[in-house]
């Protein structure tokens, strides 16, 4: 007897999805609820659990393919009782230890109905004992199977940090980073020896491409930035903030904060606040255009830009103006969890109606972010330098970051978005601002 696993419903108006990877293979020991695969819609990846306990059956789809909702994905058998512990024998038989040609000219190959072009990497050498132990062979999404194959690192030696232990693309360029060493001084004979040539001397080979179908999620991002850029009307305006009253703040009550709230005092706190006051005072700066219509909100919901593996996601803290630092500090750091776990839901992406992206925790100078649609503005924050710059006509040194506001110029005219940019400067400089609302 065999248990269907369907798609299941994946949120409002999402019919389809497509097949990211499979965290089980075909013989693998199922307990109930565990993930047996991951799909992926056009905002998150959405995990599909067991609904028994039992051993991973046949894979109805591939890697790549695009699934309806309802549609079969899997059969899980249930020969094994839940709860009882058994030992999923080899698919293959082991076979001796090959020789090193034989391993040389091994490549691993997709299982369990993927395709060859799926994006994942597996192991299927019958090692001794290794399929006997179902975390000894790894599934990786393609970003780290990428990551695997630039830096020639050994993923079973690496120990995950995503869920289930699963690998990140951070775990291997840590690891990567861990393996190099310097090169060993050339011996005197080597020293001596006169130059091969360049062409000579270079690994036959080493040259590689590798043709990965784009997520979905990918592809929606695509479409959406490029829609923005071919409806609205986009342009950006700059600022630079002296953030030297939000550093001495955070230092000042960052022990007391974190003591009482449980959460650390960050930046993304400041910027969220003084946004809504800048929402407020202009509020088409906060609105959208829906046809002929301009939509005013009296609520301020802050889409947060969010790095995830398979790209960036904007998960919404909802009613931001009415929230404490704290609350919006938990809420963020929250998000950020889960999008590196991949448990962000439809309902934490839906809606927003302003933008806040950090392109300084990369390392970003200045940039002309691009809105989300339907919203009309985004803030783009970058990173803090020391820069010089004039105070009561003395040169002096002070911590600066640039900031942006790119915006729709079909709703939003230069004196609304300058006047906003200047007004989240100020509550920056001047934190007081935000306690009397100013």
């Amino acid at each position: 007897m065999s248990k269907e696993v369907k798609v299941p419903t994946l949120g409002e108006s999402v019919t389809e999805a497509t097949v990211g990877e499979w965290l089980k293979k075909p013989g693998d020991p199922v307990k109930v609820d565990e993930p047996i695969a991951s799909l992926e819609t056009d905002k998150v990846a959405v995990e599909v659990p067991s609904p028994v306990a039992g051993v991973m059956g046949e894979q109805k789809v591939g890697v790549g393919d695009t699934v309806e909702v309802g549609a079969l994905l899997a059969t899980i058998e249930d020969d094994v009782a839940a709860g009882e512990t058994t030992t999923i024998e080899p698919r293959e038989a082991p076979q001796p230890a090959a020789t090193a040609a034989q391993e040389a000219a091994r490549e691993p190959a997709p299982t369990g109905g993927a395709r060859a072009d799926d994006g994942t990497l597996e192991d299927t050498a019958p090692a001794q004992g290794k399929l006997h132990d179902p975390e000894a062979t790894q599934t990786l999404s393609p970003a780290v199977r990428r990551a695997v194959l630039e830096h020639g690192v050994d993923p079973s030696s690496i120990k995950g940090s995503g869920k289930d232990g699963r690998l990140t693309k951070e775990d291997v360029l840590a690891a990567a980073a861990t393996a190099k060493a310097p090169a060993p001084s050339p011996t005197p004979a080597a020293t001596s020896a006169a130059p091969a040539s360049t062409d000579a001397a270079m690994p036959q080979g080493e040259r590689r491409e590798e043709r990965v179908k784009m997520t979905r999620m990918r592809q929606t991002i695509a479409k959406r930035l490029k829609s923005a850029q071919d409806t609205a009307a986009l342009l950006t305006t700059f600022n630079d903030v002296d953030m030297t009253a939000v550093m001495e703040a955070r230092e000042k009550f960052k022990d007391t904060f974190a003591k009482k709230h449980d959460i650390k005092l960050g930046f993304m706190s400041f910027f969220a606040k003084a946004a809504c006051l800048a929402l407020k005072d202009i509020p088409s700066v906060n609105a959208q255009i829906e046809g002929d219509e301009i939509v005013y909100f009296d609520y301020v919901d802050i889409s947060v830009a969010v790095s995830a593996p398979n790209g960036l996601v904007v998960p919404v803290v909802r009613n931001a103006d009415a929230k404490s630092f704290a609350q919006i500090e938990k809420d963020i750091a929250d998000f950020g969890k889960r999008a590196k776990d991949g448990t962000l839901t439809m309902e934490d992406m839906k809606g927003g109606t302003f933008t806040i992206s950090n392109g300084g925790v990369f390392g970003g100078l200045m940039s002309t972010p691009i809105i989300n649609p339907p919203q009309s503005a985004v803030l783009g924050l970058h990173r803090i330098e020391d820069r010089p710059v004039v105070r009561d006509g003395e040169i002096v040194i002070r911590p600066m970051m640039y900031i942006a506001l790119s915006y729709d110029h079909r709703l939003i005219d230069g004196r609304e978005a300058v006047t906003a940019l200047k007004t989240i400067k100020e509550a920056i400089e001047d934190p007081m601002r935000m306690l009397i609302d100013l």
